[in-house]
């Protein structure tokens, strides 16, 4: 039996980066993955859909070429080429993973890890012949799957998840989105932009639940104005496939209405991946959003950690290999301090693109703070109009006494770039009043953080 210090059982964002950081601190590692290294976010989600939606981008750019002063022809879609693009994106980012593993002399065991105990896990192959290895510590980064609601089960080709729905064969002339969160909003964007007649369909009272409601209300606006059919508060009871693709149900307004379309995606969420890893075996706990654990990522059992999406929200790749680091550092011992998860920003591709960090407005006043907002619009920043994309603002929720960011909220073009330097200043606990009287280089994007600053000291200079 092979023996090692530490093994993670997952490759993904979380669980290939907890092995480097294990190997870069003299740990003998092994890593368990039964499909691709790099996971979902590399092989099916982030990598995959943001090349997507960069094309989408760059298709409407040249649809619009005659503004810019182009005289180009008829501008059409070689679809097999948009998604291989992707595909290759995502496979080159899979060698690179790869490469790294090599380069860090990690082991990687190819097959499913199930515990015998504590310390000893068989991994089963695909030809389904078993070893065992044992490890000191070990580290599950099993990440999740696309979840599903009553009445709707996804075949893979009418009813679909975001797996089909990057490697469709045909561009679809119609697509019903059940959910508007940050995976339903991305490829509502994107098979928009591509001409696609796209309904969303969404249970709370706003699409992107969980967002500020000044920014839910520009997406709105702006999804609306792409001619996309938007029905919140809206609740689904059946997906049927016709034969001429589906029928969606759902209630609205206390009537029941009827949405045909070329295929259904379901885009409501993600639930981890805790089953067939023999967790009751060796007594580790799960709870109803993942397997619990403690302020360090340590499950019930403690020479066990979780990290990333099997551990629960939020589900956000980024933090996942945050905490595969901070697992690492806890159990060679270094006492690295609790993530603050205040302090992680949240991103969506669309177009406009939505980032954040904190506090919505909503939540800061149930809290309590002494809210006051600053605000500045894109309309107004020189680099926008010269760049011609005017649409969205900077959203700064800032503690009216102390200066304190409490939440910043961005739409428009590259927020999901801008919001960077919010992360860092309310990680480093840096005031509004310091964002502010930082100099911003012009003409810039990120002269609207600053100006958003300003108008919350109330010494906005541009509008």
């Amino acid at each position: 039996m092979d023996r090692f210090d530490l093994t993670v059982i997952g490759a993904g964002p979380g669980g290939y980066v907890a092995a480097i950081r294990g190997s870069q601190l003299g740990m003998r590692v092994a890593i368990v993955e039964r499909d691709r290294l790099g996971g979902i976010c590399l092989n099916w989600g982030c990598i995959p859909t943001k090349a997507l939606l960069k094309i989408a981008e760059e298709y409407e750019i040249l649809k619009h070429a005659a503004q810019w002063g182009f005289k180009v022809g008829k501008i059409g879609v070689d679809w097999d080429r948009v998604v291989a693009r992707s595909r290759e994106s995502a496979d080159k980012l899979s060698r690179g993973v790869s490469s790294l593993m090599k380069k860090n002399k990690i082991t990687v065991l190819s097959g499913e890890g199930r515990y015998r105990t504590p310390n000893t896990i068989a991994v089963t192959s695909a030809d389904k012949k078993t070893t065992e290895v044992s490890s000191t510590q070990t580290i599950i980064a099993t990440g999740a799957r696309a979840s599903t609601i009553p009445g709707v089960t996804p075949d893979g080709k009418h009813i679909i998840t975001y797996k089909e729905a990057m490697v469709l064969d045909k561009l679809p002339r119609s697509m019903t989105i059940i959910g508007a969160g940050a995976i339903g909003l991305e490829f509502a964007y994107f098979f928009s932009a591509f001409g696609t007649e796209v309904t969303i369909i969404e249970f709370f009272d706003k699409l992107l639940p969980s967002g500020d409601d000044d920014i839910c209300a520009q997406l709105t606006r702006s999804f609306k104005k792409r001619s996309m059919k938007i029905h919140t508060s809206s609740r689904v009871k059946e997906v049927a496939v016709t034969k001429k693709g589906t029928r969606t149900t759902f209630e609205e307004d206390g009537k029941e209405t009827t949405v045909d379309s070329q295929v259904t995606l379901v885009a409501v969420g993600v639930r981890g991946n805790v089953e067939n890893l023999g967790l009751d075996d060796i007594g580790v706990k799960v709870g109803r959003g993942g397997i619990d654990v403690d302020e360090h990522l340590r499950s019930s059992v403690h020479s066990v950690y979780a990290i990333g999406d099997v551990r629960g929200p939020p589900a956000l790749a980024h933090v996942a290999s945050a905490e595969g680091v901070h697992a690492v550092e806890h159990m060679a011992g270094l006492n690295p301090t609790p993530i603050d998860y205040s302090s992680v920003p949240a991103c969506i591709y669309c177009h406009p693109q939505i980032a954040s960090v904190g506090l919505t407005e909503k939540e800061a006043r149930e809290k309590g703070h002494d809210v006051k907002i600053g605000r500045f619009p894109f309309a107004a920043n020189g680099k926008s109009v010269a760049v011609g994309d005017t649409e969205g603002f900077v959203k700064i929720i800032g503690d009216g006494r102390f200066g304190e960011i409490l939440g910043v909220h961005i739409i428009g073009s590259e927020a999901t770039e801008l919001i960077a330097e919010f992360a860092l200043a309310k990680a480093t606990e840096m005031t509004v009043h310091d964002v502010h009287h930082t100099i911003h280089a012009h003409p810039t994007l990120s002269e609207s953080s600053m100006e958003a600053a300003a108008d919350w000291a109330g010494r906005a200079l541009q509008m």
